[in-house]
Formats: structure tokens, sequence, C-alpha cells
């Protein structure tokens, strides 16, 4: 990272597990202050924490139910008190309640809605003004390959991961006089606990049908997080990291 970036504050969101836990190892690598948001788990956002400090880095773990605005509130007060405003916004968190659209309950739908599409809205509510006031922001928005191509048994995740690509556009073309940047980063798929929940047959078909012939890694898109970051001319963009699976 260059001098510019150094010892701002990060948020991630969902940033306890998986690719978020990679964009956190990855940022707190780079002299960062970084917000490990979670909902549920303390023990594995506290594990990246201490990993980021034992390093040599700065790290916070904070719960919030980022779908629930007045946790956001509590959220961004805490965070204001301890570092400052957000200078960059990774939106990470997000739910699967995969079903078939003819069986799924509104409950299902509303809460992978509301979790990985409405939070963005929630977060970037408390960090838009800051950075318009600092000409300098980074909302970096993980949507998904599904939002792009649609999936079997989850019209509720694509239509979320396919609103934020809409939002980052939106947003990017608001905010980008006030060197802000705003981009969409689609993760194919990654070796993540979500991913080896799915049944090994299927899993070996997808790998089949991905030409770089193996799933994704979650430092994959840390990497391309970090890239988002330096970038202050790519604004409104979606970086596929795919393996070539989606073009």
């Amino acid at each position: 990272m260059n001098s510019s970036t150094k010892n701002k504050t990060v948020l991630v969101t969902g940033g306890s597990r998986g690719i978020g836990a990679a964009i956190s190892l990855e940022l707190g690598a780079k002299n960062f202050n970084v917000v490990v948001n979670y909902n549920r788990n303390s023990e594995e956002a506290n594990k990246i924490v201490n990993q980021i400090i034992s390093s040599g880095g700065t790290a916070i773990a904070l719960q919030a139910n980022i779908a629930n605005q007045e946790e956001c509130v509590k959220l961004f007060n805490e965070i204001e008190s301890r570092f400052g405003v957000v200078d960059i916004l990774i939106n990470n968190a997000g739910i699967t309640r995969d079903k078939s659209f003819k069986k799924m309950q509104l409950s299902e739908w509303d809460e992978v809605i509301n979790t990985n599409l409405s939070s963005a809205y929630n977060t970037c509510q408390f960090v838009i003004n800051s950075m318009i006031e600092n000409k300098y922001g980074r909302i970096i928005n993980i949507s998904s390959v599904i939002g792009q191509t649609g999936g079997f048994g989850q019209t509720n995740y694509a239509a979320a991961k396919a609103g934020l690509i809409g939002f980052s556009k939106s947003l990017a073309l608001e905010n980008a006089k006030y060197g802000i940047t705003v981009n969409c980063i689609c993760p194919g798929f990654i070796n993540t606990e979500m991913v080896a929940e799915m049944p090994s047959n299927v899993l070996e078909n997808i790998k089949s049908k991905i030409p770089a012939s193996r799933l994704g890694e979650p430092s994959d898109i840390a990497k391309g997080v970090t890239y988002l970051i330096e970038a202050s001319y790519i604004t409104g963009q979606c970086i596929n990291i795919n393996g070539g699976l989606y073009m």
C-alpha cells in the first residue's frame, strides 16, 4: 500500500470467517485499523483480531447485525470512539437460505435480502457523509457470480447479489466527484465453509465447468480488495474473480 492509504480505518462486515477473514487479515498486514464485524461468533472474530495484532497490526472485533439499523448506530459510534471515521467500507456479510422459489417462505426471502442487500444501505448511510467531507472513500461490495448468472434454488440470494451491483453503480455515479470509489467484487466458487457444505457431486460438477479447474481461495478475493483500495480511477465496476467461470 502507498503512504496515502496507511493508517486509515477499514470496516469489514462479516469479517470473521471465510472471505471476510481473508480480507481482514490482508488489510491488517497493510497498516490499516481493521474493524472485524461479526454477528454471532465472537471467538472466531477475536481469533482474527489476535492474528492481526500478533503480526504488528491494529484491529478490534465489534458485534452487530448490520441488517438492523439500530445495531449499526451502536457499531459506528463504537468505531468513531476508537478510530474516528471509516475510510474504507467492505460490505461482505452474507447468508444463504437456498430453496426453490415455490417452496420459499417470505421469512427466507426477507432474511437474505436484509442481510445481503439492505445492510449495504445501512452501512453506507453511516460512511458517505464523512467520505464526502474528507474527499476520500472506498466502498467495496462483495457480490457474487450468482448475481450475474442466477442460481437454482437461489432467487433470494441472486436478487440480493444482483441488487448490490446496481446499488454500487448508482452510488459510484453520485460520489465519484468527491474522490469516492464504489465497486463490486463478484467471486465465483471460493473454498469456504459455505461452499464446502455443497454435496460433493454438485461441487465436482461445478469444478468441471471452471476453466481454471479449481475453486478460488479467499485470499484471491482479498487481493482484489487491496487492488481496488489502491485504484483511484476505477469506480462503478464489477471485478469478476471466478477462474473464468463467467466472462
